[in-house]
C-alpha cells in the first residue's frame, strides 16, 4: 500500500526507518499530472531500489509570472490512482509548501545551466536546483531518476551533484513517446487536436535533421531546413534548434562526435522540448533511436 505524506516531520522518521533497516531509497521528482513517462522512470527505481519515493511539487520558482504556473495541470486523484495499479512508488510526497516565508537561500547554477533554456527562461534552473537540493535534503535518496526529455536539466543536475559532492547517484531515463513520435509531456493537454497533430511533426524533423547530419550534410544548413521545414507546417516560434556536445552543451558547428539535437517551441501557445541524440556513426548506419 502507497503512502502518502504532505508533512516533512512525517517523511523524516518514515525515511529514518527505512534507512536504519538499510533500505536502498530511490527518488522520481515530479510535479504531478502523471502519464508513462513518469510511470517508466518509477520502474528503474523500482529495479534499482527497495523503496521508490515519488514527490508531487509544483515548484513556483521555476516559473516567471508570465508562465502557466497557475494553469499547470493538478490532479492528484488521478495521479494517485497510476501510482497505485503500476506498484512502483512505495511513498508519494507532497508537501503544501516548500519554501517559508523568510526564505533567502537560493542555487544559482552556471555551466551546462547557461544558454539554451536560460536565454528564454534566465529564473528557471536557479528554481530547478533550489528544489532538488532542497528534496535531496528531505528524502536524502540514495538513487534519482531523472528523464532525458529535460536534457539540459538532467545535465544540470548531475552538475549540482558533483560540485557541492553529494552522495547520490543520478540515473538517466530514456524518453516516452506517443505512438505518432511527440514526447510524453505533462504540457501535452494544452494542445487542441490539430495542435496535437502538427505537435507530432517534431519528431519526424528530429529524426530527418539527425539523419542528414550523420550523413555528412552541413550543420547550420540542416538545421536551418528543419527550421524551415517546421515552419511550413505552422510551427514558426522556435526558441532554439541546435546540435550540442552530449555532456556540456557547447555548441557543435561540425559533426566529428556524439552529440545530442535539442530543441525548444511553440505549438500555438504551448511551449514545448524534445531532443535525441546524434551517435557519430562510422558504419554507415544512420537514424538511430534515441
Amino acid at each position: 500500500m502507497i503512502k502518502f505524506l504532505n508533512e516533512l516531520s512525517d517523511l523524516r522518521v518514515q525515511i529514518s526507518g527505512w534507512k536504519r533497516n538499510g533500505y536502498i531509497v530511490g527518488l522520481v521528482p515530479t510535479m504531478g499530472s502523471l502519464h508513462n513517462g513518469h510511470l517508466s522512470l518509477l520502474s528503474i527505481a523500482r529495479e534499482h531500489c527497495d523503496k521508490v519515493v515519488t514527490s508531487i511539487y509544483v515548484n513556483p520558482t521555476q516559473f516567471s509570472e508570465n508562465e502557466d504556473f497557475y494553469r499547470y495541470p493538478r490532479d492528484v486523484n488521478a495521479d494517485l490512482e497510476k501510482l497505485s495499479s503500476s506498484n512502483t512508488c512505495d511513498l508519494v510526497y507532497q508537501p503544501s509548501n516548500m519554501y517559508h516565508k523568510e526564505h533567502k537561500t537560493y542555487i544559482v547554477p552556471n555551466g551546462v545551466a547557461l544558454n539554451l533554456e536560460t536565454e528564454n527562461r534566465p529564473h528557471f534552473f536557479d528554481g530547478v536546483s533550489t528544489i532538488v537540493l532542497k528534496l535531496f535534503n528531505q528524502i536524502q535518496p540514495d538513487i534519482v531518476i531523472f528523464g532525458e526529455k529535460d536534457y539540459q536539466q538532467l545535465l544540470v543536475v548531475k552538475q549540482l551533484m558533483r560540485d557541492l559532492d553529494l552522495p547520490i547517484q543520478i540515473v538517466a531515463g530514456k524518453i516516452f513517446r506517443e505512438k505518432d513520435g511527440l514526447a510524453m509531456s505533462s504540457r501535452n493537454v494544452y494542445l487542441s487536436e490539430n495542435e496535437r497533430k502538427l505537435a507530432s511533426n517534431i519528431y519526424r524533423v528530429l529524426k530527418l535533421t539527425r539523419k542528414k547530419i550523420q550523413q555528412g550534410f552541413d550543420v547550420s544548413k540542416v538545421i536551418k531546413n528543419g527550421i524551415a521545414e517546421l515552419g511550413s507546417i505552422g510551427i514558426n516560434q522556435i526558441d532554439y534548434f541546435t546540435l550540442r556536445d552530449p555532456d556540456n552543451l557547447e555548441r557543435l558547428t561540425q559533426f566529428n562526435k556524439d552529440s545530442r539535437l535539442l530543441i525548444a517551441l511553440y505549438v500555438g501557445t504551448t511551449r514545448l522540448i524534445d531532443n535525441i541524440s546524434v551517435p557519430l556513426i562510422n558504419n554507415g548506419e544512420t537514424d538511430i533511436e534515441n
